[in-house]
């Protein structure tokens, strides 16, 4: 088992290309980082499998961002749904708040939602300035509001 490249999930050692983004897995000879260029690491994360309650999926989140700042993930993309009632579900609505509440509490760096997530938006453009390998990100541009983005320091 290794991580992909991309999005950072669990896929099998031989394979070519990724399931869960489908970007193409890079041989290990061309993926080492080169001096001076931050290393790029990304995970998706699923907050809404399995149908968790609100609580459940909150609880999940923390523990996600623990794990990813023990394994120096720069970068979650977290799925959160947008919700059944076309408003916005209940764990959409408090995973943005929690968010936001960790970001001015500066324990994540930055929050970025799917719906601002496009090249044309300042924020974006300056974290791709930062992880140019995040321009081949499977949710940019197409205005997603059930995911949101988060930059870890």
């Amino acid at each position: 088992m290794k991580s992909c490249q991309i999005c950072g999930n669990g896929i099998d050692f031989r394979s070519v290309r990724c399931p869960y983004c489908g970007s193409e897995q890079k041989g290990e000879e061309q993926s080492e980082s080169k001096p001076g260029k931050i290393q790029f690491l990304q995970k998706t994360i699923n907050l809404e499998q399995g149908l968790p309650t609100v609580q459940q999926a909150l609880i999940k989140l923390e523990q996600e961002i623990t794990t990813a700042r023990l394994e120096k993930i720069r970068v979650l993309t977290l799925i959160h749904g947008y919700g059944s009632t076309g408003k916005g579900g209940a764990i959409r609505l408090e995973c943005r708040r929690t968010l936001d509440y960790l970001r001015s509490k500066g324990e994540i760096a930055q929050v970025i939602y799917g719906e601002d997530f496009s090249r044309r938006h300042g924020s974006v453009k300056q974290l791709l300035s930062r992880f140019p390998d995040l321009s081949r990100h499977p949710h940019l541009n197409n205005h997603n509001k059930g995911i949101s983005i988060v930059l870890l320091f």
